[in-house]
């Protein structure tokens, strides 16, 4: 009789690239405007670290980003060498010169399609890596030198698909991949106070009235009622106009399981309307 480890890793041992490891951290990352990629902020400070200190270093990372949406479909990157793309305006230069020159990895790509059974996944050959990866791993990883692959949202899917999708994931933390959820637990760009933007400690009453909420389910893994996130409220509305920058923390409170201890950082909200609120899966034995 196998043991829940093991049975993890015969769902996702297509190949024999990708090391067995202890489980993986998960890190679900509020990544804001893409200005922190090139800012000093207490967020990207935070990242940095992280990625000083996280231990072991990961063979490859899986980034599911608010900012791939696909309709209909799954899909993961496949280019070898995938572009940085530069997927906004009205920025500064310096962030358009911005590469994350990363390679990708058809061995996670192979992984991911192999433990995954609820849906085919599609290989993106052009696919490159959007802001919503590279604007937090140029501060884990400056140096590029970790193999990266994406992970598209299904868009035309509800709630409960992407937590489960996450659930499907797990065995991939002990196939050494670090799997970085990036997005925003609260995010509305329709009331962002543009003048307050760069005080770290400023959001609107319903802003933090969610965020307070979304924050204590989290810690007493109350994951129904961050499922059914519509269904809590007008501040919920309010911070949720819409589940794109959500959707991706469900992927990572899908991969939680019961030794993991959930462990919050980052938690400001920004331009009143904007939540940072970050937190990581650490598997405790």
């Amino acid at each position: 009789m196998m043991n829940s480890d093991e049975q993890l890793l015969s769902a996702a041992r297509p190949n024999t690239e990708l090391p067995v490891t202890a489980p993986m951290p998960v890190l679900f990352l509020g990544h804001g405007s893409p200005m922190n990629a090139i800012s000093d902020t207490v967020f990207s400070k935070t990242w940095h670290k992280i990625g000083e200190n996280l231990q072991p270093r990961p063979a490859a990372i899986l980034c599911i980003s608010a900012h791939w949406l696909t309709q209909g479909f799954s899909a993961v990157t496949a280019a070898a060498h995938p572009a940085t793309i530069h997927d906004f305006g009205g920025f500064p230069q310096a962030l358009f010169d911005v590469q994350y020159p990363a390679q990708g990895s058809q061995a996670l790509v192979n992984a991911v399609k192999h433990c995954v059974s609820m849906v085919s996944i599609a290989e993106d050959a052009e696919r490159g890596i959007d802001h919503g990866a590279w604007s937090v791993l140029v501060h884990l990883y400056p140096q590029a030198d970790i193999p990266v692959v994406q992970l598209s949202i299904d868009y035309s899917q509800p709630a409960a698909f992407h937590y489960q999708f996450g659930h499907q994931l797990r065995a991939l933390r002990r196939l050494g991949v670090l799997i970085i959820a990036s997005g925003n637990l609260v995010h509305n760009l329709m009331k962002v106070a543009w003048d307050k933007l760069n005080e770290p400690v400023f959001g609107y009453e319903w802003a933090l009235e969610a965020d307070a909420k979304m924050k204590n389910w989290l810690l007493e893994k109350r994951h129904q009622q961050l499922i059914e996130w519509d269904r809590q409220g007008e501040a919920f509305k309010l911070s949720i106009p819409t589940p794109d920058h959500y959707y991706p923390m469900l992927y990572a409170l899908g991969l939680q399981e019961d030794p993991d201890e959930l462990s919050l950082f980052n938690e400001a909200a920004v331009g009143g309307s904007l939540s940072m609120t970050s937190f990581r899966l650490d598997y405790r034995i």
